[in-house]
């Protein structure tokens, strides 16, 4: 609602519509010819990106930003291969929103300052995709506490972090290994754990 309303008292832009998931968004873009889209990473049926390039490929005149929480580097290459137009926080001032959204709308590829300094980092070595080891260590020991039956609120006291900072490692796991639930997850992490002491026994 903050978002929309920044952007309708711009003056010279308008929110056509609002969508809950990848699906309805889809059929919004569709249905109103959008010059912009804002979209973000995690939504209930797919991750932004896929959702992106989906739009990229259906409605090729309009333009995807990532409007995001998490600067992530891997998301913001992702999206970047997707053929985003930009990738900007949530954390950005309203005045700078608009100057992007204006900037993305003309053509122009737009980064969230954060977001650049990141890419400009030396890369670490990458592990594959879709596998524990390509997780960070604070994500890895959000999923242990996941497989322990842990609610977010217990697992934020268990690190010393807000709740909705185990949100976001979270939403950054499912998307990394390419589950939709915390039965997935907590699947997924009882087999690494498993291989990985088949393995420590060979």
């Amino acid at each position: 609602m903050g978002t929309r309303q920044i952007l309708n008292e711009a003056g010279d832009m308008e929110v056509v519509a609002e969508a809950a998931d990848a699906a309805e968004a889809l059929d919004a873009v569709r249905a109103t010819h959008p010059d912009v889209v804002l979209v973000d990473i995690r939504l209930p049926d797919r991750n932004g990106i896929e959702l992106a390039a989906s739009v990229a490929e259906q409605e090729p005149t309009t333009k995807v930003v990532i409007l995001s929480a998490y600067d992530d580097e891997d998301y913001v290459r992702a999206a970047i291969d997707a053929g985003v137009a930009g990738y900007l926080l949530k954390t950005m001032p309203g005045d700078e929103l608009v100057r992007a959204v204006r900037a993305a709308a003309s053509g122009t590829t737009v980064l969230d300052p954060a977001v650049t300094a990141n890419l400009t980092r030396p890369r670490a070595a990458a592990q594959p995709q879709g596998t524990m080891a390509s997780l960070t260590w604070r994500e890895q020991q959000v999923v242990q506490l996941v497989a322990d039956g842990l609610a977010n609120k217990t697992i934020a006291t268990r690190l010393g972090i807000s709740a909705r900072t185990v949100e976001g490692h979270l939403n950054h796991v499912f998307v990394k290994l390419d589950v939709t639930s915390r039965t997935e997850l907590v699947r997924l992490a009882l087999n690494d754990a498993a291989n990985r002491r088949s393995g420590a026994g060979d």
